[in-house]
């Protein structure tokens, strides 16, 4: 089952970083649903601007995790080099 590490854009311009196994379903979450993370809950709406595909749950999250140690500036540069999905 792949899994996918994501970077969303809020309302206010800032950057979120997670990770799933069903991008779609999450991305719902984070914009309709009480169940998504409190972080962009106050800051909807959230657009996708980036996501990237890994093999396992445990490579997700360590890729996770190297996203969110970035500078924002950092994570810019990863949007506008990488696989953008706005």
């Amino acid at each position: 089952m792949p899994y996918f590490v994501y970077i969303l854009e809020c309302s206010d311009g800032s950057l979120y970083t997670g990770s799933t196994n069903d991008l779609e379903k999450r991305l719902h979450k984070h914009n309709h649903l009480k169940s998504g993370a409190h972080y962009t809950k106050i800051r909807r709406p959230v657009v996708l601007r980036y996501s990237e595909t890994v093999e396992t749950f445990a490579e997700s999250r360590a890729r996770e995790g190297e996203i969110k140690r970035l500078s924002k500036e950092e994570k810019l540069s990863l949007i506008k080099l990488g696989t953008c999905a706005s």
